[in-house]
């Protein structure tokens, strides 16, 4: 997942400062008092605690929320991110309705549903996060859904089956270029991504695709130009792109280099003029900020394309 930053944004090895345009003053906490409550009244967890995203004081100020469910174990062990690894409880049967219950009471128009990743499962958790879209749907059926599961060992049955229960956008994230992989996610497949975002549109073309990247892990620029080609050609339509930080300064990857707000802004051009629909690219850009809006605004792109 792309939501891997600490909150407070401490620096890397050797005390290294953070630059001043990732330095922001906490908004009001009137809404995220009340945010704070519905969450935690759910048991459901959120990849904005548990992967100590830099943006959770904003966003549950706005009264936004990116739900991760299945646990808050993974069974998988990446070098960026801070949810803990091991084995994990089963999925709790009620789970599902508890999540549409928070959805509906926090008035979500766009509602993420992220996860663990669960190799421990047959399905690797597919049933369950069809579940979970349908109890939101039944709750609130007005609100769209983005889903960002884990990559299922990209199971043609796995990701039917969540297709089939009715996503508006099927999230899955590249994390990185493909030559930092085996070192930093050894137990990811960058080719096995792809192909999870290739079978979601054969499955269902009507389903809009997106993928997120961070950088900052010691790519080049060749190799990020690469990665939107791979992306574009499995016609994923949304990209985002933000700043990795480290989550701690030793038990983490380390920061190799801080972009710049105009690097950032020349990398959206980039993707753009490239043909994804919509495109997110900042030093704050995680998988889940300001999903809605980047939704909203792809939609009407898909439409104007035709």
């Amino acid at each position: 997942m792309n939501e891997q930053s600490n909150i407070s944004m401490p620096s890397t090895r050797g005390a290294r400062r953070l630059p001043p345009w990732l330095k922001r003053p906490l908004p009001g906490l009137n809404e995220f008092g009340s945010t704070r409550r519905i969450v935690a009244g759910s048991g459901v967890a959120t990849v904005c605690q548990e992967a100590k995203c830099p943006n959770l004081s904003e966003c549950w100020a706005n009264r936004h929320a990116a739900f991760m469910i299945l646990g808050d174990v993974c069974t998988r062990n990446c070098g960026y991110c801070a949810v803990k690894n091991g084995i994990p409880e089963p999925p709790a049967d009620d789970e599902p309705q508890r999540l549409a219950n928070s959805v509906a009471e926090l008035r979500l128009t766009h509602a993420v549903i992220t996860s663990v990743s669960r190799d421990d499962l047959t399905d690797g958790g597919a049933e369950h996060f069809a579940r979970c879209v349908r109890a939101i749907r039944q709750a609130s059926p007005k609100t769209t859904i983005e889903v960002l599961p884990s990559d299922f060992d990209a199971r043609v049955e796995a990701i039917r089956i969540v297709c089939d229960s009715g996503p508006d956008l099927y999230n899955h994230n590249l994390e990185m270029v493909e030559r930092l992989v085996p070192s930093i996610r050894p137990q990811g497949d960058y080719q096995k991504s792809l192909e999870v975002l290739r079978i979601v549109k054969q499955l269902d073309a009507e389903i809009l695709t997106k993928s997120g990247l961070m950088v900052g892990l010691g790519e080049t620029s060749a190799e990020l130009e690469q990665t939107f080609t791979d992306l574009r050609a499995v016609d994923c339509d949304v990209l985002t792109v933000g700043q990795y930080i480290s989550p701690t300064r030793d038990g983490h990857v380390p920061v190799k280099k801080y972009y710049t707000p105009d690097e950032f802004d020349q990398l959206a051009e980039l993707a753009k003029s490239m043909g994804f629909l919509g495109v997110a690219s900042g030093p704050f850009v995680r998988s889940s900020y300001n999903a809605s809006e980047v939704f909203e605004k792809t939609k009407t792109a898909a439409r104007s394309r035709g």
